[in-house]
């Protein structure tokens, strides 16, 4: 988004809604219904196997088709995705990291597609490209869980889609660093802005090593590095933490890349406000939530969002509807269209309390940027385990302060008497739902597109990208031949994991601080000994992510709480299959096992586990489940054989753990 002269009015930033559901098509009408209602960027949001590389006949993708986005398996489905849409004119933001550089082939290849029915010059089209990806691997490891290579061959495919862009879709925001998940993974503003500043450092270093890009052209990727981040409900500790952002951002673009110009060094970023914040007891809480966040990042003009894309008021009850996610963006609207924000300068400049905030911030980020370099950078810090164990601690601190009253939640631990809410009046379908015909849809159409392409074709395109990935060229067009040749998603990714590998994250879990001193762990940790002594045996608990689902925060909270009142703890980390949940509860004997499912795949994996355990012989092994479950779902799964559903207003730990030491007793025949 152009910045404006000082004199004049600021003009609205990029008014986005995060969305994609069930199917290109479905997902296409949805996004022209939002234009027209005066959405002004894309912002696809893609479902999980997509996001880690499967495609809908995997077996891992089994519950995820079309749940939490839109499925995009090859160039046939890119092409419905955006019918109608002419992609030169269009701004569009897709949600994709591991797999960036595959989507990015296919949305490329389906807009000279667009050139050439037109009679258009297809490198002016691709010229006038505009958007980004958000291709952050790094918070990947730290938060949201859907990475699929190591480290150094993910930073690889990052720098050389940054090269291939700057050279050729100069418009194209190559990458999107997030501070966003960092935030809702535990950050304090300080770490967001530290973690998300090491990350840019990695990045922009390994383009600057690579040799692709000449040194009299890093200013040209600096202005092309754009932020995603998170406003909390602190609207103005999150306000001073975008000044500080700014600030160091200018700072270090000049100091460590030599860029001259103030207008590449500007913090280009967007925003998503804090949709783990919302809550779903009394969601109707949620909209003033939603605009006091909305503020955090519009309020001070020089450290203004430039695109925005708010969460619906029901977003922990489920998928929104349609006309939730209007409201949304109306909300954008009236703050942009009716008030007078943007016809001033800086209202924040001068005061003392706002920059004292600024500079309590900056000085933490410079000090944890320092630490984080001295141990060899952010790659090295995830592989470590050092900045997760982090985000793991501050987010145990975090919660505590919720369960002992420090922090307020209106109508969680406060206030909690209510009303009923017509917004959730009986008969109305308060969320969107997903036809499991979806699924069979997809899997029906995948394999039908895999006997209509030239599969020689395929097997030649992969065979060279498998080939190039194996030295150090640049990866970009051999992937742009695959998508035109129409490989799947699935098999672009497995001929990469065959090169590179898979990875799997530290968790965090065995670094993070312990819960001493809390009456309630010390009262529950006295019952766990008891039920010990009266087995035999230590207590343990398998903690478990089944499916695709890699936003881990609370399954790690759970297995920090866990240990902390005296169980032992299992816990493998994200993305395992019911069977291996399953293998693992009977290898390591566990009394009870806790799966942790957000993505809506619950009723497909976890009456799989409760299955698998009656067929291992262990079908006296307890299972719970967490999750943004609706209460019919929960209905559903208690009826299959799950013996306890929490969601997001079950937030004390410590009680959720001295209900699984009365489950266990009340299994083992224990009074």
């Amino acid at each position: 988004m152009p910045y404006p002269t000082d004199r004049e009015r600021d003009r609205p930033w990029v008014m986005r809604t995060y969305a994609g559901h069930s199917s290109a098509a479905a997902s296409n009408e949805l996004y022209r219904r939002n234009l027209a209602k005066g959405q002004t960027g894309l912002s696809v949001a893609f479902d999980l196997p997509t996001q880690t590389g499967y495609d809908p006949d995997h077996q891992l993708s089994r519950g995820e088709v079309g749940k939490v986005g839109v499925p995009v398996s090859h160039i046939g489905d890119m092409r419905r995705l955006f019918e109608g849409i002419p992609l030169a004119e269009a701004n569009t933001s897709m949600t994709i990291n591991a797999p960036a550089m595959w989507l990015l082939a296919l949305y490329v290849s389906v807009a000279r597609e667009q050139a050439e029915a037109e009679g258009r010059d297809v490198d002016e089209v691709l010229a006038k490209l505009t958007g980004t990806t958000q291709n952050d691997i790094i918070k990947e490891y730290l938060s949201r869980g859907t990475y699929i290579f190591p480290p150094g061959p993910s930073l690889r495919l990052i720098t050389d889609m940054i090269a291939w862009t700057v050279h050729h879709v100069p418009k194209w925001n190559p990458i999107n660093i997030c501070s966003y998940h960092l935030q809702e993974a535990g950050a304090t503003p300080t770490q967001e802005v530290a973690y998300a500043l090491c990350t840019a450092i990695a990045v922009l270093d390994a383009v600057r090593d690579s040799g692709q890009v000449d040194a009299a052209d890093m200013a040209k990727v600096v202005a092309r590095i754009s932020f995603f981040v998170n406003a909390g409900v602190r609207f103005v500790e999150e306000m001073s933490k975008m000044r500080a952002f700014t600030a160091l951002w200018d700072e270090l673009t000049r100091d460590r890349y030599g860029v001259t110009d103030p207008k590449a060094r500007r913090l280009r970023y967007g925003v998503q406000v804090n949709s783990l914040g919302l809550t779903e007891a009394q969601p109707e809480n949620n909209v003033q939530r939603i605009v006091l966040e909305m503020l955090a990042v519009s309020l001070s003009r020089g450290a203004r969002a430039r695109a925005i894309q708010l969460p619906a008021w029901n977003e922990a009850l489920g998928l929104p509807r349609p006309w939730d996610q209007q409201w949304a963006l109306r909300m954008q609207q009236v703050l942009a269209f009716e008030t007078d924000l943007l016809e001033y300068e800086d209202i924040f400049d001068g005061s003392h309390v706002i920059q004292a905030k600024v500079d309590e911030i900056m000085t933490g980020a410079r000090e944890e940027i320092a630490r984080v370099q001295d141990l060899g950078g952010a790659v090295a810090a995830v592989e470590s385990g050092y900045m997760k164990s982090q985000l793991v601690a501050s987010l145990a601190e975090y919660r505590r302060g919720m369960e002992n009253g420090e922090r307020v939640l209106v109508g969680v631990n406060k206030f909690e008497t209510t009303e009923p809410s017509p917004l959730q009046a009986e008969g109305a379908k308060a969320i969107e739902t997903i036809d499991p015909a979806v699924e069979k849809a997809a899997v029906t159409a995948i394999e039908e597109w895999r006997t209509q392409r030239d599969n020689d074709a395929v097997e030649r395109s992969l065979a060279a990208l498998k080939e190039r990935a194996r030295t150090t060229e640049n990866l970009f067009e051999a992937t742009v031949d695959c998508a035109r040749a129409g490989v799947t998603t699935g098999e672009w990714s497995g001929a990469l994991r065959e090169v590179f590998g898979e990875y799997r994250a530290p968790t965090g879990v065995s670094a993070s601080a312990a819960g001493g001193g809390d009456p309630g762990i010390e009262r529950v940790r006295s019952r766990v000994r008891e039920t010990e002594a009266e087995l035999g045996e230590r207590l343990r608990i398998l903690v478990g992510k089944p499916g695709l689902d890699g936003h881990s925060n609370g399954a790690e909270q759970v297995a920090v709480r866990a240990r902390d009142v005296g169980f032992e703890v299992v816990y493998q980390g994200i993305r395992l299959t019911p069977e291996q949940i399953v293998a693992a509860a009977v290898q390591e004997g566990v009394h009870v096992v806790g799966l942790s499912v957000l993505s809506g795949s619950h009723l497909e994996v976890v009456p799989n586990v409760v299955d698998g355990l009656r067929a291992a012989g262990a079908g006296d092994v307890p299972v719970i489940v967490g999750g943004i479950i609706p209460p019919d779902d929960a209905a559903l799964l208690t009826e299959r054989g799950i013996a306890r559903v929490f969601t997001p207003k079950d937030y004390e730990l410590t009680e959720i753990m001295d209900g699984i030491v009365s489950l266990v007793r009340e299994r083992n025949g224990l009074s």
